[in-house]
């Protein structure tokens, strides 16, 4: 669905800004940041779901982060660019907390969205961090239920 591929773009720029910025929650949550024209064209439902991903990422971020931390190869946290980590940050929260949405589609995504907006390798390693942390988590909590 193209306003689920719209809402995943607006919620990483989103958090691409709060790690870089910090602005508060609410500037974020009513895409202040956006272009007036842009923000006046988001269709309320593209807007929600770019809401629950800004909110659930900032909400659970220790958890988030642990889980990247948990799949880092030789990496240090600390040295993940800030689109990298926005990307990481969203599809590992779907990854952990929202069961509706498959995991392939999730890690798909990211990858898309890597290859837009991150350097010339930054999807290959979005997509080998986020299938580890897809791994993990189907590990401690078994199968999701076919949809």
């Amino acid at each position: 669905m193209a306003s689920r591929r719209k809402g995943r773009i607006i919620a990483f720029q989103a958090l691409y800004s709060w790690e870089a910025t910090k602005p508060p929650v609410t500037d974020l949550m009513e895409f202040r940041w956006l272009d007036p024209d842009k923000r006046a064209a988001l269709d309320e439902g593209t807007a929600m779901f770019s809401r629950a991903l800004i909110a659930g990422v900032v909400e659970n971020v220790d958890a988030v982060d642990a889980a990247i931390i948990k799949q880092l190869k030789n990496w240090d946290f600390s040295r993940l660019n800030r689109v990298d980590l926005a990307i990481l940050r969203m599809s590992a929260y779907s990854l952990l907390f929202q069961d509706e949405v498959a995991p392939t589609i999730v890690i798909d995504e990211a990858v898309d969205i890597s290859k837009e907006f991150g350097g010339d390798d930054s999807y290959r390693f979005v997509n080998g961090v986020l299938d580890a942390i897809r791994k993990s988590a189907l590990a401690d909590r078994g199968p999701r239920p076919v949809q």
